[in-house]
């Protein structure tokens, strides 16, 4: 495994991603995080804690657990996850750890429909791999890292993992 960002290259990406939102968005009114389980849960709070660092704002955030509306597994739940953000004509920015075929990202904007209608969706993703599958891009990047199809990103964080890295096998 080869480390192509550590806890500090991490750090400052989502640091550039949080101004990026903030600026985009002209502040932080009628603006929702909400993280993609399970790693954009996290993603997501720290966003969030960075915006409140810069503007001294709390921007609400949730996570979501998209399995319900996956459409590439056979196993999924019957009952629709509970999710208490009200996304009604509000600016919801989805937060995920790995952009790939865009299906995840698919599921998860499905998800937020499903709660109310948004004024907007936005996507931020800490790496954007490519090969998309699905006509999806996001709007905050925090690294393009182009992959062959063989190769796999491996996300890790402190808070479930034993570090923080992003890592090409």
């Amino acid at each position: 495994m080869k480390e192509l960002l550590d806890d500090v290259s991490i750090t400052r990406s989502l640091k550039r991603m949080a101004h990026e939102i903030v600026e985009k968005n002209k502040g932080c009114d009628n603006l929702v995080l909400v993280g993609i389980k399970t790693r954009g849960e996290f993603l997501a709070k720290r966003i969030c804690d960075y915006i409140y660092d810069f503007e001294n704002e709390r921007v609400e955030c949730d996570s979501l657990d998209i399995t319900y509306w996956r459409d590439d597994m056979d196993d999924k739940p019957n009952t629709i996850p509970y999710f208490k953000t009200d996304v009604k004509n509000k600016v919801v920015v989805l937060v995920d750890d790995v952009l790939f075929s865009g299906r995840s990202v698919r599921a998860a904007m499905e998800g937020i429909m499903y709660y109310g209608r948004a004024a907007e969706i936005h996507l931020a993703v800490l790496i954007d791999r490519g090969h998309r599958e699905l006509p999806i891009r996001a709007d905050y990047v925090g690294k393009n890292i182009p992959t062959s199809l063989s190769e796999n990103i491996a996300v890790k964080l402190h808070e479930i993992d034993d570090c923080d890295g992003v890592f090409i096998e």
